[in-house]
């Protein structure tokens, strides 16, 4: 190697070091933004033709090399939508161009972020902080069925009032029951008493009550009422029975009437469609006879109730939301239902390292990183919480220091060789 190309070599050093310095300067910057992934430097030795014997120091090239598979630290915040992925995979997000009659319009181009700390805007889209609109499906509250795929729209939805078809109970009768004289029905225990709904959402209050028919050695025989007025001149609830007449016992305490009308021998249902309760008649309703209905000695001489659930509601407004590790967005409503609202878009690539970085801490698809495929594939959505930047202000500090020093040893192989030129000339002088 000649003094010229000592000097060609040390000024791509200079220039190497420099983009290594920039990087390191970015990284620190970024620190503290959210998912932010820093950029570290490698160095390509480029070398001029050689023979074995003749081995020439070549020049340098700085290259960047991402860091998107390494994760930074996970904390936990206020926003319920925000959100981290613990593994691999991106967020789907574009950009908002503009309004057309009102509503927004986006980009056609898909970014790819792990920047996750999103919130819904007035429009009830979710944006992170970088303008990003976070991409997948949105879910109809009411069916749990694909509106539509694209930006996630929150929203403020509502829930019909869905009328009560199934009372779902399950309990044990004493096989000696205790009742007392002013108990209605004369010699009842009380059996299952909850609230159901009509169509229109309006609460309908469900009273019923057994009373032991016969008990004998063989077993035992009970029936159902239910109450279904109120007697207008005394002001008492008034009681009339299930269409079922009986439920029988055998002397082990298990059901044998009714029996189930299905392939299925647990399927026990009893109908009470067209009965009356509290003055108001279900059009369809079916008392689910299926977690188990038994007879057994109690102490308490009361029934002992395992199960008892009905499936109706009133309308509800949405009050909450949160995200749940499959990437489901879950509104919780004003009638306590919890009914999922959106999927989270998530992409993965075969090589995430070989994204192409872009503004916003967003990614874009290269011939590189592969197409995206959708899907967790194994990671997890971690709501109420972001990934920080996974920049070690140590570490960068350290390598900075290395890199000035690369850089000093430069300028000195530059001035070495200037003066090793000036001394040549000095003597051809």
């Amino acid at each position: 190697m000649d003094l010229f190309s000592a000097l060609q070599t040390s000024v791509s050093g200079l220039q190497a070091q420099s983009y290594a310095i920039s990087n390191i300067s970015g990284n620190i910057a970024n620190s503290q933004t959210t998912g932010y992934k820093r950029v570290d430097t490698s160095f390509v030795d480029l070398m001029t033709e050689t023979t074995p014997k003749r081995e020439v120091a070549g020049s340098v090239l700085a290259q960047s090399q991402l860091t998107n598979t390494i994760a930074g630290n996970v904390v936990s915040s206020s926003v319920p939508t925000n959100m981290s992925i613990t593994g691999t995979g991106f967020f789907t997000v574009v950009q908002k161009t503009g309004d057309a009659s009102g509503s927004p319009t986006f980009t056609g181009t898909n970014a790819y972020t792990r920047r996750g700390d999103f919130a819904p805007t007035a429009d009830g889209y979710l944006m992170n902080g970088a303008g990003g609109y976070l991409i997948g499906t949105n879910l109809d509250p009411t069916t749990g069925q694909v509106k539509s795929t694209g930006p996630i729209v929150i929203g403020n939805p509502t829930l019909p009032a869905q009328p009560t078809t199934t009372i779902t109970y399950a309990a044990n009768l004493p096989a000696t029951p205790s009742t007392s004289a002013s108990a209605q029905p004369a010699g009842s225990i009380a059996g299952p008493s909850l609230t159901a709904y009509t169509s229109s959402g309006a609460p309908v209050t469900i009273n019923m009550r057994w009373t032991q028919l016969t008990s004998t050695t063989t077993g035992s025989t009970w029936k159902l009422s239910y109450q279904d007025g109120t007697d207008a001149t005394t002001g008492n609830p008034t009681w009339a029975d299930v269409k079922t007449p009986t439920f029988a016992f055998d002397s082990t305490g298990k059901l044998t009437t009714p029996t189930s009308t299905t392939s299925d021998p647990n399927q026990i249902t009893v109908d009470l469609s067209g009965d009356t309760f509290s003055g108001y008649t279900f059009p369809s309703l079916t008392l689910d006879l299926s977690g188990g209905l038994t007879q057994y000695a109690d102490a308490s001489g009361a029934a002992t109730t395992n199960t008892l659930s009905q499936d109706g509601s009133t309308s509800g407004t949405l009050t909450s939301v949160a995200v749940g590790t499959d990437g489901k967005i879950n509104g919780t409503f004003s009638n306590g239902a919890v009914k999922a609202l959106a999927n989270v878009g998530i992409a993965q690539f075969a090589n995430p390292d070989g994204l192409k970085a872009d503004t916003n801490g967003n990614y874009l698809q290269t011939a590189d990183s592969g197409p995206p495929q959708a899907g967790l594939n194994g990671s997890t959505i971690t709501g109420a919480s972001l990934e920080q930047s996974n920049t070690d202000i140590a570490t960068e500090f350290s390598k900075m220091i290395v890199t000035q020093q690369a850089y000093s040893a430069n300028t000195r192989v530059m001035s070495t060789a200037q003066t090793m030129m000036s001394d040549l000339l000095n003597v051809i002088r």
